[in-house]
């Protein structure tokens, strides 16, 4: 079944300008359950949520946060057997206006990996951010769905952990939320929190239609969505420092358009359906910030911000 495109524009676009061209075309959106989709039911774990449901229960965060629910990045890996040396993410940032003293770091305890984050500010305000997408968990095929609710799951690019080192892991809503995989295929509004972590390390968030807002308009930049995107492989300005990068996505369990665009499940489900999540997106033409409704089952990419 095929429904239209909803595009939700945060400055004024219409569907039918370059920006909705980011977007895989009608025949790839669908308001029913997604047909390829393993529909078996998981065993759901127990809530930590302040919020109930009789029909689903969130994961708790225990099983999130352990580490033994997390495999290094190198056991599942798919690469060639020459010895990886480990992408230099400082690339990401090279040309900036924020280099010098202006990323800090922090490690991630459940896999021991460091990421640059750096402090945002616009109107008087200021957000703390990642300035790399997230990449935790153990790596699943991109023909399966995330269904393993006892642990943190996560597609690679190709299905190859290097590309997880470089460009972060994509994931289904339900995984990045880190409620039960049923999520997915039915709603789950009463589940999303303020402040949702999801699969972020612990005092870290999922970022919001708002923050990107704000992280758009930050640090003086004057290039709208540009300068948001990483000055190595994005053709982007970067001056906000955010460093965003063409991680491409698993749309239908096939993986496309890497180093071309950017997609991210927002704590929010969508519009067309109980099946669909709220994403922001933007690519090499984007001059907008795009948003749009689609599948919960397709894999994006994830940031976080600190929780204050």
């Amino acid at each position: 079944m095929t429904v239209a495109i909803t595009c939700l524009f945060l400055v004024l676009a219409a569907c039918g300008d370059d920006d909705s061209s980011l977007a895989p075309h009608d025949e790839d959106f669908s308001s029913s359950v997604c047909e390829d989709c393993d529909d078996s039911s998981s065993s759901v774990k127990s809530s930590n949520s302040a919020k109930t449901s009789s029909s689903v229960t969130s994961k708790s965060s225990e099983s999130a946060e352990s580490s033994s629910s997390v495999t290094l990045e190198s056991s599942s890996s798919l690469s060639s057997s020459s010895e990886y040396v480990p992408f230099d993410h400082s690339k990401a940032f090279d040309g900036t206006l924020w280099r010098a003293g202006a990323y800090k770091t922090f490690i991630d305890t459940r896999n021991g990996r460091e990421y640059y984050y750096l402090e945002m500010e616009a109107n008087g305000k200021s957000l703390k951010v990642m300035a790399e997408n997230l990449n935790v968990g153990d790596m699943v095929r991109g023909y399966k769905d995330q269904q393993d609710d006892s642990k943190i799951e996560r597609y690679c690019y190709d299905n190859d952990t290097t590309n997880c080192d470089r460009y972060g892991g994509l994931y289904q809503w339900a995984e990045t939320m880190q409620l039960p995989s049923e999520c997915n295929t039915k709603s789950c509004a009463d589940l999303i929190q303020e402040n949702h972590q999801g699969i972020c390390p612990n005092g870290w968030r999922l970022m919001t239609a708002a923050d990107f807002e704000f992280i758009v308009k930050s640090n003086g930049n004057t290039h709208g969505v540009e300068g948001t995107r990483s000055t190595f492989g994005f053709g982007g300005y970067n001056t906000t420092g955010f460093s965003l990068v063409g991680a491409g996505y698993n749309w239908n369990h096939s993986f496309k358009r890497l180093n071309e665009v950017a997609f991210w499940h927002y704590p929010q489900e969508g519009t067309l359906g109980e099946e669909t999540s709220l994403v922001g997106l933007q690519g090499t033409t984007s001059t907008t910030i795009g948003e749009q409704s689609t599948l919960k089952t397709h894999g994006f990419s994830v940031r976080c911000v600190m929780v204050e």
